[in-house]
C-alpha cells in the first residue's frame, strides 16, 4: 500500500465513524502529514458546523504548513454555512492536497481543485475514489436529484417469509441482526411503513441503540385509518408524517394535526402515490430513507424504480404455506427477462443469519 492509501484509508475511517450524523451534508474525513507524522486529523460531525479540513487544520496548526491533506470528498469552494475549505487549506501553507474524489454538488464540481492549483499546490485525485463514493452513496444521490436515497430492508425465511400464514412474524431473523437493523435506522433520516404494518404491529419505529438517533417517521396511509392511539402518535419520540390520498377522513386529519402529526396529500384519488413521497421528502430536505414496509408497499416502490439499495437479513429458517406472507408481493412481473437484477452485491454473516446488500439494476424496466 502507498503512503498515499495508507494516510486516505485514515481519512476514510474518521469519515465512516460519524455516518448518521452529517445528513444532508456528506461524510469527509481529512488527515494532515508532515515530515511522515500525522498532525492534524478531522471529521465533518454535523450540518452546520467546522468541515473535516478545517477540524484538522486547527489540530496541526503551524505543523500544517509544508505538509499535505488528505480529504475524502473534494476541499468546497463556496461560502455557505462555514466558510470555503479550499481557501482555508492555501492559507494554511499546505503543499500538497490529495483527494479521494471530487464534489458531485454543481456548486463544487471542480472549483475547490481549480483554487487550490491555482494556488500553486500540487493536487492528487483518485486516491481510494470508489471507496469514497460509496461512502458517501446517500449524500451523491441526494445532491444531484434532490431525492433521498431509498434502502428497502426485510428480514426473511430462506423461503422469503415476513410471517407465518397466521401472520406471526416475532423473532424470524436473531438478536444480533436486529441491533443490525438499529444501526440502519440510526444512518437514515426517515423511515418508511404503511398502514398496515402499524395496525399490526403497532411499531415504534425509533432507534433503540446507545445515544442512537430517531428517524422521522413516515406512514403511507391512503385514508387515514390510523389509530390515535398508535406509538406513532402519541410517543413523541420523533416527528411523524403521514402521506394519504385525496380519499382521506377530513375529521381525522383536524385530529392529527391537532397532535402535531403532519398529513401530506397526494395526487391519487384512491392510494398514496410512492413517487410524490419521495418527492415530497427530498424538498423537506429528507436525503434518505429506510422502508420496512410489507410486500405491497415494498412492491410498490420497487415497481416504480425508487428503490436503491436492498439489505436482506435471511434468517437460516423455513415456514412454507402459500397463504404465508413475502417481503415482496404486488402484481409482480410476466416474464423472467423483465426481473430486476441486483448488482455490486455482498453477503456477510450476522449472528446466526445473513445480511445480504444489493443495488437494483432498471436497465430492463
Amino acid at each position: 500500500m502507498t503512503n498515499d492509501a495508507f494516510y486516505m484509508d485514515l481519512a476514510l475511517i474518521n469519515a465512516q465513524a460519524v455516518k448518521g450524523q452529517t445528513d444532508p451534508n456528506p461524510l469527509v474525513g481529512a488527515v494532515i502529514v508532515n515530515h511522515n507524522r500525522i498532525v492534524g486529523v478531522g471529521a465533518h460531525l454535523k450540518a452546520g458546523e467546522p468541515h473535516a479540513e478545517v477540524h484538522a487544520l486547527q489540530m496541526a496548526g503551524e505543523k500544517a504548513k509544508g505538509g499535505t491533506i488528505y480529504v475524502t470528498l473534494e476541499p468546497c469552494s463556496h461560502h455557505g454555512r462555514t466558510g470555503p475549505c479550499a481557501v482555508a487549506i492555501v492559507e494554511a501553507g499546505i503543499k500538497k492536497v490529495v483527494i479521494a474524489t471530487l464534489d458531485p454538488n454543481p456548486i463544487v464540481a471542480g472549483n475547490g481543485v481549480k483554487i487550490l492549483r491555482d494556488a500553486g499546490i500540487e493536487v492528487i485525485t483518485g486516491v481510494k475514489e470508489n471507496e469514497s463514493i460509496e461512502l458517501n452513496e446517500v449524500f451523491n444521490k441526494f445532491i444531484v436529484e434532490k431525492k433521498p436515497f431509498v434502502t428497502l430492508k426485510s428480514g426473511v425465511t430462506l423461503d422469503g417469509k415476513v410471517a407465518s400464514h397466521t401472520f406471526n412474524s416475532k423473532w424470524i431473523t436473531s438478536e444480533e441482526a436486529r441491533h443490525d437493523v438499529h444501526q440502519l435506522r440510526n444512518e437514515n433520516m426517515a423511515i418508511l411503513v404503511g398502514i398496515n404494518t402499524v395496525l399490526k404491529d403497532d411499531p415504534a419505529l425509533t432507534t433503540r441503540i446507545p445515544n442512537g438517533r430517531h428517524p422521522i417517521r413516515i406512514i403511507m396511509d391512503s385514508s387515514l385509518k390510523i389509530p390515535l392511539d398508535a406509538q406513532v402518535i402519541t410517543d413523541k419520540q420523533a416527528d411523524t408524517l403521514i402521506f394519504t390520498s385525496q380519499n382521506y377522513d377530513k375529521e381525522k386529519r383536524k385530529l392529527l394535526e391537532s397532535l402535531n402529526i403532519t398529513v401530506i396529500e397526494t395526487s391519487g384519488s384512491e392510494h398514496t402515490d410512492p413517487v410524490e413521497v419521495v418527492s415530497q421528502l427530498g424538498e423537506r430536505d429528507i436525503s434518505s430513507l429506510l422502508i420496512e414496509g410489507g410486500g405491497n408497499i415494498n412492491a410498490s416502490f420497487l415497481e416504480h424504480g425508487l428503490i436503491d439499495k436492498v439489505v436482506l437479513y435471511f434468517a437460516p429458517k423455513l415456514i412454507g404455506g402459500k397463504d404465508a406472507p413475502t417481503f415482496l408481493e404486488g402484481t409482480g412481473i410476466d416474464m423472467m427477462k423483465d426481473a430486476i437484477e441486483l448488482t455490486n452485491t455482498d453477503i456477510s454473516r450476522v449472528g446466526q443469519d445473513f445480511k445480504f446488500v444489493g443495488y437494483p439494476s432498471y436497465r430492463n424496466s
